[in-house]
């Protein structure tokens, strides 16, 4: 099988994330929140195979492009990138030793991390219980 990593789809992962359009969910909630077959059928009726295949970060150079065969590794809902679907297409890629498409998963994970790192809430040293801020020294008593 020859399938390659698909850079048009990878830009546009990389987008969305910086937009915000992400799903930071659990590991394995893929099979949950993944499109439908009948979804997917829908989606490529309103916007063709071009657009469908945007949301997948292989091409199958075996299968035809107007199937939806040709597309693998999918990172998200034609909505949002899910970060369950970027665990899974990370190690199922290696798996595969699809090492250009793990990596392009693993940077994907690292952005939606360090995304979610950046707006979370920020807990102050001082308020952690038997913490004093950094430069304070505690009184003796």
């Amino acid at each position: 099988m020859a399938v390659t990593i698909h850079r048009r789809a990878f830009e546009h992962a990389k987008t969305l994330i910086n937009e915000g359009k992400f799903a930071y969910d659990e590991r394995d909630a893929w099979s949950e929140h993944q499109p439908s077959a009948q979804q997917e059928s829908e989606f490529i009726r309103l916007h063709g195979f071009a657009e469908y295949g945007k949301w997948y970060l292989g091409i199958n150079d075996e299968k035809p492009e107007d199937t939806k065969g040709h597309y693998e590794f999918p990172y998200g809902d034609f909505k949002n990138v899910h970060r369950c679907a970027l665990l899974s297409a990370e190690s199922r890629a290696g798996q595969y030793k699809h090492y250009d498409i793990e990596n392009a998963a693993a940077h994907l994970h690292g952005m939606l991390d360090a995304r979610k790192a950046s707006s979370a809430p920020k807990r102050s040293r001082a308020a952690s219980p038997g913490k004093t801020p950094r430069g304070t020294r505690h009184v003796a008593r």
